[in-house]
C-alpha cells in the first residue's frame, strides 16, 4: 500500500529520525504545527508501515568493534538448500550489520563490523568452514563519510 507523503510529513520523519526521543511538543514545534495534527500523522505514518520499529542506534566504535568490513561473495552455489544454509550462518553472526544479495558479477556484500583484522579472520574462517563460497573479497573501510537510516 502506497501512502502519500507530504512536506510535513517529511519535516515531520526527519524530526523523528534526527532524535526519535523528542517529544511531540518539540517535533511540533520543530516543523511548525500543533501536537495533535503531528500525533495523528505519526500515527498514519505507522498505520501505513512508513515509520518501522524503534531502535537505538549504538556506536560501534565507542564499544570497541572499531574494523568495518564491507565483504563482496561469489558463489558457484545457487540451489535453495545452499541458499538456506548461507542465510542461516549470516543470520546467526552478530557481526554481520548487513547483508545484501546483488545483480552483477558479485552475489552478495555483507557489512561486518569486528573488533580488528584478527577478528574478521575468525569470523571469515568460520564462515568459510560451514559454507561453500567461491570468492570472497574484504574491504577495510578506513573512514565512514556517512551513514543514515532512509
Amino acid at each position: 500500500m502506497s501512502v502519500r507523503i507530504d512536506a510535513t510529513d517529511r519535516k515531520i520523519l526527519t524530526e523523528l529520525q534526527r532524535d526519535a526521543d523528542q517529544s511531540l511538543d518539540e517535533i511540533a514545534k520543530a516543523v511548525g504545527s500543533s501536537k495533535t495534527p503531528v500525533w495523528n500523522r505519526i500515527r498514519k505514518l505507522r498505520d501505513a508501515g512508513v515509520i518501522g520499529a524503534h531502535t537505538v542506534l549504538l556506536d560501534a566504535e565507542a564499544l570497541g568493534f572499531e574494523a568495518c568490513f564491507f565483504v563482496l561473495i561469489r558463489t558457484s552455489e545457487h540451489e535453495a538448500e545452499w541458499q538456506a544454509k548461507f542465510l542461516k550462518a549470516l543470520k546467526d553472526r552478530p557481526e554481520v550489520q548487513e547483508a545484501h544479495r546483488l545483480a552483477g558479477e558479485i552475489d552478495y556484500i555483507l557489512k561486518v563490523r569486528v573488533k580488528n583484522a584478527r577478528a574478521y579472520d575468525v569470523f571469515y574462517q568460520a564462515l568459510i568452514s560451514e559454507v561453500r563460497v567461491h570468492n570472497v573479497t574484504a574491504l577495510l573501510s578506513m573512514e565512514e563519510i556517512k551513514s543514515t537510516v532512509a
